[in-house]
């Protein structure tokens, strides 16, 4: 099992203007999914613009302890030979993923529906968090898994599955990803009706790659299936391009919105319509956003941001929204913190299960940092205005609770420290360099 590295602390401080033209790391989401179903395909994969951070290297290393050959070559691109439907190996060790949920979750649907068996482990952080939202639908087709207290360490038996139709509790991209994944190696239709609809990219590059993925609204629910009547799906490699990650995005662009004067672009970011939700959010409180040459990139929409420095008031964000932004919501946290009036919440309960209890990670950061604010179990309010600043941020191995407070530095009156940056390259390696380049006081 991986442990925590040493804590580094960082701070960061009023200075110039954020300008310039940059882009940020390649979406994690789509970073963990080209490398799981690139494995699962017949052939060789390109992926250019993977992120390379250090939750989607522990999926890769895992996809490489399955038997799919993956390498880097000097152009930059990493070429993924898959093993193609029911290709994957029983591993002769545990499959240890460090922090990274999306790669742990999906990869359990992935090994359940391969008919092999392996048992899998994470760090302490990841150890924390609750894995029965996936077992439990895999167990509903046919999957033998057992979970540790409801969390990892689990081990998964190998099982002959069967296709289902699942609603799962709750509304996640993880757990259709996974019952998605599963039904790869399963024939017969699997379903996954959700009543609220979620991100979307499992089925997209699923489609991109030859699946029979149908969605269709029914009933108040949104169903979407995997059809494949005659045995395991049989997946094309394909040459993928990642987008720009919108959530690393959040943080320059927030940044640049509430720091004078500021005036940048963040080039190649994903606009998929159940990603963009702190766009929506920071226009609707005034903040100068504009969208530049949009086109398509692997089954997403893609596009340039530029990003003025804004006189932002107050948003009230629905509870219906939060799924479309749920990873952006420690750098709204800091925009409402800037802006003028009491902005709202809602729908936050997920924040409580991510890499740390986020909604009180940000709730206590505020506060130590003179901020009003308020958080119930699953909403938050926040009173904007002047920001004394001057505190350390308990960071509890968090990258987005770390990145979302050295922002809030950048406009408060004195420095903000975090406890710890070293978590920060999970999933944005280059945020130290990319936010001095572009004129930001962090060290």
């Amino acid at each position: 099992m991986i442990t925590s590295s040493p804590k580094l602390p960082s701070k960061s401080r009023r200075g110039q203007p954020l300008t310039g033209k940059v882009r940020v790391p390649g979406d994690k989401s789509i970073s963990h999914r080209a490398l799981i179903l690139a494995g699962m395909a017949i052939g060789t994969s390109k992926i250019s613009g993977l992120l390379e951070g250090a939750d989607v290297l522990a999926t890769m290393r895992v996809m490489q302890a399955l038997g799919v050959h993956i390498e880097k070559h000097d152009s930059g691109d990493w070429h993924v030979t898959g093993v193609g439907p029911m290709g994957l190996s029983s591993p002769a060790e545990a499959l240890d993923f460090g922090n990274a949920g999306t790669g742990v979750r999906l990869v359990m649907g992935l090994v359940a529906g391969a008919a092999i068996g392996a048992q899998f482990t994470g760090d302490t952080s990841l150890s924390a968090r609750p894995m029965e939202r996936i077992l439990s639908p895999l167990r509903a087709m046919g999957a033998q898994a057992q979970a540790t207290n409801g969390c990892l360490p689990v081990k998964i038996e190998p099982a002959v599955l069967t296709a289902a139709t699942i609603t799962p509790n709750i509304a996640s991209a993880q757990v259709k990803s996974a019952i998605l994944l599963a039904a790869l190696g399963v024939a017969g239709t699997t379903t996954v009706r959700e009543k609220i609809a979620t991100r979307g990219h499992s089925e997209s590059m699923m489609r991109l790659m030859g699946a029979d993925i149908r969605v269709e609204e029914k009933d108040g629910y949104r169903e979407v299936s995997l059809h494949n009547e005659t045995g395991p799906t049989c997946l094309k490699a394909l040459d993928l391009e990642v987008p720009g990650d919108p959530s690393s995005a959040a943080f320059p662009l927030v940044a640049a919105l509430t720091v004078p004067g500021s005036d940048l672009v963040l080039e190649n970011i994903m606009l998929n319509r159940q990603r963009d939700g702190l766009i929506r959010v920071l226009r609707a409180m005034g903040g100068d956003i504009a969208i530049a040459n949009e086109r398509q990139a692997s089954g997403e929409t893609i596009g340039d941001l530029r990003i003025r420095h804004s006189a932002l008031t107050a948003a009230n964000v629905a509870a219906n929204t939060a799924s479309d932004m749920i990873d952006e919501f420690p750098a709204l946290a800091v925009a409402a913190a800037a802006a003028e009036g009491t902005s709202h919440m809602a729908g936050l309960a997920e924040l409580r299960v991510k890499e740390s209890d986020r909604l009180a990670a940000i709730e206590a950061g505020l506060k130590a940092n003179g901020v009003a604010v308020e958080a119930g179990e699953d909403w938050l309010r926040v009173t904007g205005g002047a920001i004394p600043g001057g505190a350390e941020v308990q960071t509890h191995h968090d990258h987005r609770i770390a990145m979302a407070f050295l922002c809030l530095g950048l406009i408060a009156d004195k420095p903000v420290t975090v406890d710890d940056r070293t978590m920060i390259a999970t999933s944005f390696p280059e945020f130290f360099e990319l936010m001095a380049d572009l004129g930001a006081q962090i060290d």
